[in-house]
C-alpha cells in the first residue's frame, strides 16, 4: 500500500474536485491518501460546508472517510476561515512556522503531492 499526502494550494474549486477524486481513487485502490489544505484553498471552505455547494457532497464524504488530514492554521487564519476550519472539526497543521509540514508527511512515508 502506497501512501499519499495531496496538498492543495489551489484555491480553484475545479482544482479541488480533482484532489477529492484522486484521494477517493487511491483509497478504493487500497492506498491511503490524506489531503491537505493549504494557502488560497483554505478559502474554500466556507463553500464547501454550503449545501447548495456541487462539491458539497464530496467533501462531506471525504471527511466521513477521514480522508482530510487537516488545513493549514496560518493560512486559514489570513484567509478569515480559521474559525469555519475549528468550527467544522478539521484539524489544524502549524508544525512548520504555523504551516503544515511537507517534512513530517515525508518521514511517515508518504509520496508529497502538490495542487
Amino acid at each position: 500500500m502506497a501512501k499519499f499526502a495531496l496538498f492543495v494550494f489551489n484555491g480553484d474549486p475545479m482544482c479541488f474536485v480533482h484532489v477529492l477524486l484522486n484521494a477517493f481513487d487511491m483509497k478504493e485502490k487500497g492506498h491511503e491518501a490524506a489531503i491537505v489544505i493549504e494557502g488560497a484553498a483554505t478559502k474554500l471552505l466556507p463553500s464547501l460546508e454550503a449545501k447548495e455547494n456541487p462539491l458539497h457532497y464530496l467533501w462531506v464524504k471525504a471527511k466521513e472517510q477521514n480522508l482530510v488530514a487537516g488545513v493549514c492554521k496560518a493560512c486559514s487564519s489570513k484567509m478569515g476561515t480559521l474559525e469555519v476550519a475549528k468550527k467544522i472539526g478539521l484539524s489544524l497543521l502549524d508544525d512548520m512556522n504555523g504551516h503544515p509540514g511537507m517534512a513530517s508527511f515525508y518521514k511517515k512515508g508518504f509520496t508529497i503531492i502538490t495542487f
